[in-house]
């Protein structure tokens, strides 16, 4: 922990050095564009890969880049970023060499984790046709990462705070993106969530008000 101080005492020093007054505009408030979902996993770090500064950026974490209905933090980081902050741009963000992936993905257990991993088999599940067709094990892994950035992506449009953020005059735009640890860049998976419109007597959400 001694090296974390610091560190932290060296960062502040050269912040201070960029601009005296660096700490005091930050304490008066955030309003970020972006809200990024992203894997926990260490190696990626969210501002240096974004090239994004304190206050630009509002960040949520969990082991790979879920977006389950029932997780209570996550919809209520969504909620204060979309109906507070007013974030323009919601990314989801995943990584080749996810170790959640690639734990969905074998037979083993892992012990708790594996009631969170069920969703990803979920994944495996809805596109395990072409999933059988890749026969190279890495490049398997590297499509269901894929595969999985792009059903968080519709998962998130599913939400109700998403639905009726779409309704409104601004609504955010939704990307999945993909971190290539080992080159460093990020690539937008273009992911359609229009495709959904077919669905919408499934997952179309009116508000009382509408109804009535």
């Amino acid at each position: 922990m001694e090296k974390i101080f610091e560190n932290n005492k060296k960062w502040v020093a050269d912040k201070l050095a960029e601009d005296r007054d660096y700490f005091t505009k930050l304490a008066m408030g955030q309003k970020p564009r972006y809200l990024y979902i992203g894997c926990s996993d260490s190696r990626v770090p969210v501002n240096e890969i974004t090239g994004t500064g304190p206050g630009e950026i509002f960040v949520h974490r969990n082991i790979a880049n879920m977006v389950v209905h029932t997780d209570m933090n996550l919809l209520s980081v969504l909620q204060y970023a979309v109906e507070v902050l007013k974030v323009k741009d919601i990314i989801i963000c995943g990584h080749y060499g996810c170790g959640g992936v690639a734990a969905a993905a074998s037979s083993n257990q892992f012990g708790l984790i594996d009631n969170w991993l069920r969703n990803i088999k979920d994944v495996i599940r809805l596109h395990d046709g072409e999933l059988q067709q890749i026969e190279d094990e890495e490049q398997r892994l590297r499509r269901l990462v894929e595969l999985n950035i792009i059903e968080q992506v519709i998962n998130l449009s599913k939400t109700t705070i998403i639905q009726n953020a779409m309704a409104s005059d601004n609504p955010p735009n939704l990307y999945g993106l993909v971190y290539d640890i080992s080159e460093g860049l990020l690539r937008d998976l273009k992911v359609d969530v229009k495709t959904l419109s077919r669905y919408e007597h499934i997952y179309g959400m009116k508000t009382e008000e509408t109804v009535a």
